[in-house]
């Protein structure tokens, strides 16, 4: 296929190529990995700036979107790539292969810079999902950071750079410029644009941001930066997302507040216990969705509300395909359950087999987990209804899932996000922080907004 770039992206292919750091902030949709691609091709052998260049990537994007991408457009099938994934003699005899690109997973970053033995050989690196490098604790940030003053460019790809805040962008800059504009150290930053919010005596659980921090920061990282959103560049699908309530019984009801207020909740065969605010925090959304782990690691059912909401939702869906997106295993458990009692096909989305029929139109409801399937897979294809039967804190998560049907090539004029939360529980909670999540990450991909000339 030839390749005929959008205004916007060949703005971002110029970026990469005249800033040896850059950060990209491309909502989901918009052909970051093929914006990538064209420029590291130029980069190789047009100005030959670069000789080796690493791809870090989530697992099934490292496995099959890259190399995908390479296949897919004209311009790029010169391009020598080798997937660096599998077991140990697998990604050993990939890394020992001679290719222009090496693409591996984040899991095995470390493995690679520590373990292979293979000397660190590559002069570019780009790391898709940035986000994925938020943590300075991470070992994944402690490896790349061994191997990063001998990397000349380094391109950060992500549609979510603030998932849980402001305090995510410390690691994630300082893989790009070695801690340059936002600091060498956590603890400086955190001094110089955070104060403590939440406290327990000289603990501190949570910081929030400095009056006029999120500008100082913005300005901070503007000059490497550039972010685009997709309603901006492309013709989207409308996107309609609703919260569709169900109600516990008075007994349900009483169990729920029971365990929010006492931290413990007695049951036949023991008792179910929250030591903690985070603990108690997961048992509440399981309760909601309505099983919950006991502590003995036995699944008590609290109530089958929403899993009657989810058949109503898929019959009202008439026969159009129905993607579910669920987050505990219990849950997961019953969903099937109750799609073999109603006699309705499907398959997790775990899979190339699986993820193949969905977009072929072969699946009435495929099965998702937003943290094995969220990042980058192309399943517009498929079909424009989502349900979430269980929610997510993680914005980041919960976009990319959205976006697996929300983008580019979606052939649906409108996509539909259905949100099953269970009344006057943590569901509306859970709900509210995403959408106030959402808005400061807005403001942080507005501050650093790509101006595109149209001509």
């Amino acid at each position: 296929m030839i390749y005929k770039p959008h205004d916007y992206q060949q703005f971002a292919i110029d970026y990469i190529l005249s800033h040896p750091v850059a950060a990209l902030i491309l909502d989901m949709g918009l052909g970051k990995t093929s914006i990538t691609l064209t420029a590291i091709e130029k980069l190789l052998y047009d100005s030959f700036e670069v000789n080796k260049v690493l791809v870090v990537a989530p697992l099934r994007v490292a496995r099959n979107t890259w190399s995908d991408e390479i296949k897919k457009w004209e311009h790029l099938k010169g391009l020598r790539y080798s997937t660096v994934v599998g077991t140990a003699a697998e990604r050993m005899k990939a890394l020992k292969t001679d290719a222009d690109i090496y693409i591996i997973n984040r899991e095995n970053l470390q493995w690679l810079v520590e373990k292979s033995g293979v000397e660190f050989f590559w002069d570019m690196v780009v790391l898709d999902e940035l986000s994925s490098f938020k943590n300075w604790q991470s070992k994944r940030f402690r490896s790349f950071m061994k191997v990063r003053p001998k990397v000349k460019r380094v391109v950060g790809l992500t549609g979510t750079p603030s998932p849980n805040g402001m305090m995510d962008l410390f690691a994630e800059f300082k893989c790009l410029d070695m801690g340059e504009r936002l600091g060498r150290f956590i603890s400086q930053y955190r001094v110089d644009y955070f104060v403590p919010d939440q406290m327990n005596g000289q603990i501190v659980y949570s910081y929030k941001l400095r009056p006029g921090s999120a500008e100082r920061i913005q300005n901070k990282i503007s000059d490497i930066t550039i972010s685009m959103k997709a309603m901006d560049h492309l013709k989207m699908p409308e996107l309609i997302s609703n919260r569709y309530y169900v109600a516990m019984d008075a007994d349900e009801s009483s169990a729920y507040e029971s365990l929010k207020s006492d931290l413990v909740l007695p049951y036949v065969n023991g008792e179910i216990t929250a030591a903690n605010a985070a603990t108690l925090t997961g048992k509440l959304v399981q309760m909601a969705n309505g099983a919950v782990y006991a502590d003995n690691g036995e699944e008590v059912l609290i109530h089958n509300k929403k899993l009657d909401a989810l058949e109503d939702l898929i019959e009202a869906a008439n026969g159009r395909p129905v993607m579910v997106a669920y987050w505990y295993k219990h849950d997961l458990v019953r969903i099937e359950k109750r799609l073999n009692e109603m006699k309705i096909y499907y398959e997790k989305l775990d899979s190339d087999a699986s993820i193949k029929k969905w977009n072929n139109g072969d699946l009435p409801v495929a099965l998702i987990h937003p943290a094995s399937a969220g990042h980058g897979l192309n399943l517009q294809s498929g079909g424009n209804i989502l349900i979430w039967f269980g929610l997510t804190w993680s914005l980041e998560l919960y976009q990319q899932t959205v976006a697996r049907l929300w983008r580019q090539g979606q052939s649906a004029e409108t996509v539909i996000v259905q949100h099953i939360c269970t009344a006057d529980t943590i569901d509306d909670d859970i709900m509210d922080a995403l959408e106030a999540k959402d808005f400061s990450q807005n403001r942080l991909i507005a501050a650093v907004k790509a101006e595109v000339c149209h001509e």
